[in-house]
C-alpha cells in the first residue's frame, strides 16, 4: 500500500467551528502537504482576512501564517475565527 499523505482543506463556519457549519463545496480547494500549497492556503486565508469573512487577532496573523507554511496547519484553526483548517488523508 502506497504511503498516506496529509492533504489539509479550510472551511468558512461558525464561530464555535461546528462541522455541520463547515461546507467543503464552499471554496472547492485542498491543499497537498508540500511547499506550494502551503503557500497557496496562506494566500486563501489571508483572502478571506481581508475580506472581513474571518477574523485574526492583528498580534496572531504572524502565528497563523508560520503555522500554515512551516507547522501544523490545523493548530492555525486555535487563532481564527469563524474558519478552520482540517487535515484529511491523501492516498
Amino acid at each position: 500500500m502506497a504511503k498516506v499523505g496529509k492533504a489539509f482543506i479550510f472551511f468558512n463556519c461558525d464561530a464555535a467551528k461546528n462541522e455541520s457549519t463547515m461546507n467543503i463545496f464552499y471554496n472547492r480547494a485542498v491543499y497537498r502537504d508540500t511547499k506550494t500549497s502551503r503557500k497557496n492556503l496562506w494566500k486563501k486565508v489571508k483572502e478571506e482576512y481581508g475580506a472581513d469573512r474571518i477574523q485574526i487577532a492583528t498580534d496572531d496573523l504572524k502565528t497563523v501564517e508560520l503555522a500554515i507554511t512551516e507547522g501544523d496547519p490545523v493548530s492555525a484553526s486555535d487563532y481564527i475565527r469563524f474558519g478552520a483548517i482540517r487535515e484529511i488523508d491523501c492516498y
